[in-house]
């Protein structure tokens, strides 16, 4: 049976220099469910993409939903539709979860 509870989910963010890590907590063709370390100064690069949620356990920057641009803070969520462009830039550490379905 795969893991289906985590009790300390930041614990689990990896930091790299060369930039995101994720780390997945379930990792199936129907369902992916991520944890996500990055460093102060680091950045995703605006990408399209599935459907996704991202939900922020720590620290501080932007992300980009196609044109739109939304604080990062801890307990903040972002939906991001199918197709939309979306990238980050953290201020601070970060740390995010991640999740989307199928295709």
């Amino acid at each position: 049976m795969p893991d289906i509870y985590f009790s300390d989910t930041k614990s689990k963010a990896v930091f790299s220099a060369e930039g995101p890590k994720p780390q997945f907590l379930s990792d199936t063709p129907q369902f992916k469910a991520l944890v996500v370390g990055l460093e102060a100064g680091g950045q995703i690069p605006v990408h399209p993409g599935e459907a996704a949620m991202y939900h922020f356990l720590e620290g501080e920057g932007l992300m980009t939903v196609d044109d739109e641009a939304f604080a990062i803070k801890p307990g903040v969520t972002v939906v991001v539709p199918s197709g939309a462009k979306r990238g980050m830039n953290a201020k601070t550490r970060v740390i995010f979860l991640g999740s989307k379905g199928e295709k």
